[in-house]
Order: C-alpha cells, then structure tokens, then sequence
C-alpha cells in the first residue's frame, strides 16, 4: 500500500469517527436537551418568546420587556440523534433539586458554613433560619437557564434569600383587635413583630415565599417547587425572655380556656334549663287549648249538643266524687248527699 493510499484510508476512518461515531449522542429520562447551531440555540417556528408562554403571566408589565426570551427546541428523552460537527448539545437535567436555604454556592463558609441563614427582624432583632428549598429546571425556558444567566443557580439563590430577608424585616403577624370592657367597641389594634409571632405564621411565611417565586420560571428558567422554612432561632441573649414569655402565653391562653370552656357551660345548661321549662308550660296549656277548641266545635254544632256534653261530663265527676253540695235550697243549709 502507498503512503497517499495510507493518507487517504487514514482520513476516511478520522472522518467517519469523527462524523458518525462521535456525532451520535442520546438523552436520559430525567434531562432535555437544546442544539446550538455555530453557537445560536435553534428556536421554534414562528419566533415565539416566552411572553406568549403561560410563565409570562406573573411578570410584572415592567419587566416582560427585560425578560422576554426566545422559546428554543427541546430535544426530549431518547436517541440515538446525530449531530454535525459545528452544532453542539446542551443537556440539563430537569429532575427536582433539594439544598439547603443557606448554601452560598460562591462562598461555602458563608451563613454559618451553609447551615444557618442570618435575618434581621422588624424589631431589629437579629434571627437564624434554617430550611430548604426544592427547584427544578423550567422546561419551557431552558434558554434562560441555559444562555441568559452565566451561573442560575447562584442568581436564583440570591433572588431567594433576598425576599425571605425582606419579608422577615417588614413582616407584621395579624392584628388582634383588643376590645373594651362591655365587649362591644375595638380599643386598639396591637401589632405583632415579634420572633414568637414568626414562628406562629411560619406556614404564611412559606406560601409568600412560594407565591413570590412564581415569576423565577419567566424570569430564570427556574421553578420553585417549595420553600420550607422549618425553624426560626433567636438571638441567644434574648432566647430566655422568649421562653418566660412562652410560658406565660401558654399559662394565660390555658386560663382563657378553662373560663370560656366554664361560660360555654353555663349557657348551654341555662339554655338547657329555659327548653324544659317551656315544654313544661307547653304540656300544661295544650290540654286547655284543646279543651277549648272541642268546646268550640260543640257550641257550633247547636245548643242541644253542648248541653249534652255537658251532662255527660258531670255524670263523669259525679262517679268520682265522694260528695255532693247540691245548693242552698234547704233551710238548714246546703243538702249534701255521699
């Protein structure tokens, strides 16, 4: 064989390993992936942006022009494709990821070394957050993810733990209305600020958050699946005032409860008490009303007929009766007979 017949097979086999076999690639279950085509991701036909997409809706109206990208062709699970040399695969995974809220992924040492997030409260009281985070990978706006934002997650953690900071500086728990002594005008309304009333609304706390990072698709290719902030420690030179307080709160509610649960009581054997006697006082008159209503329908049947029902009716009493004072007629008094 000659050196440009060697030349040549030699080039043939590069070619087809270079070509065929390294142009073969295929996508697992849990990943999408996009091509790029000398470096410009393939859209889909029409030119669509992720406005006309339903993740464009949270969008506030001044940020839909900042956040308005490209809708790219996904590439779904299987294979095998090919590709050519000058078009290249981006596969990202789309499975749920779970981290800790305090992770710094530039500075791992940071917030405690990624254990405790640091938040400062409205009363200027300085707090420790510990919980997770769970986001996947929005499959509608992978270009996002993938070309919009040199390192998403680090973006997407700084989004987060920057509306958790600010909620938790201006948060105020629900008013409780403090009435007046007749029970009847509100006084005033007392404002709760307080790290115990963080922790009783830790639930509302959770739903703002997930409510507040409903826009993280449109805006970062990035779906918050669920924040779950699960404690809230005080500052240690505070933490015993926050337990004398507890205490005194559980002992005062356990006393509110017991009164209420007593009136409760009360009202239900008073009005156990006023049903008894009206049904009493019902079974004591409902035999007048009927005699009286039976009189009534004698009288309108004639004279004869109540004079008869009448008569029959002392014949009754006189069976019963062990005496009987017939009148004054006599001289020497009433007659009675037995």
């Amino acid at each position: 064989m000659s050196i440009l017949s060697a030349v040549l097979l030699g080039f043939v086999v590069w070619m087809v390993v270079r070509f065929i076999l390294m142009g073969l690639y295929t996508v697992d279950q849990n990943e999408r992936a996009v091509k790029t085509v000398f470096g410009r991701a393939q859209r889909v036909e029409g030119g669509k942006t992720t406005l006309e997409d339903a993740i464009a809706e949270r969008l506030r109206p001044e940020e839909r022009e900042r956040y308005c990208y490209p809708q790219v062709r996904v590439i779904p699970p299987g294979g095998p494709y090919f590709r050519l040399p000058w078009e290249r695969i981006h596969k990202i995974s789309i499975a749920t990821s779970t981290v800790n809220m305090a992770v710094d992924v530039e500075d791992r040492s940071a917030n405690s070394g990624g254990t405790l997030l640091e938040a400062v409260t409205k009363d200027q009281l300085n707090t420790g957050l510990t919980g997770q985070i769970r986001f996947r990978v929005s499959e509608s706006n992978l270009y996002a993810y993938l070309f919009g934002i040199k390192q998403p997650i680090v973006h997407v953690m700084a989004y987060f733990v920057s509306v958790l900071r600010q909620k938790i500086a201006s948060f105020e728990a629900k008013p409780i209305v403090a009435l007046t002594l007749d029970g009847t005008t509100p006084a005033a309304d007392i404002i709760r600020i307080s790290i115990n009333d963080l922790r009783k609304n830790l639930r509302d706390l959770n739903d703002y958050m997930d409510q507040e990072c409903v826009a993280t698709s449109a805006r970062y290719g990035v779906v918050f699946d669920a924040s779950l902030i699960t404690g809230i420690d005080p500052p240690p030179e505070v933490e015993s005032a926050l337990a004398a307080i507890n205490t005194a709160h559980n002992q005062v509610s356990s006393d509110i409860s017991l009164a209420q649960a007593g009136a409760d009581q009360k009202i239900v054997q008073s009005k156990r008490a006023v049903e008894i006697e009206t049904l009493r006082a019902q079974a004591e008159v409902e035999p007048l009303r009927m005699m009286a209503a039976q009189l009534a329908d004698l009288k309108a049947e004639g004279a004869p007929v109540l004079k008869s029902y009448t008569r029959n009716v002392k014949l009754a009493l006189y069976g019963k009766a062990q005496s009987i004072y017939l009148g004054k007629g006599a001289e020497n008094g009433p007659e009675v007979r037995s």
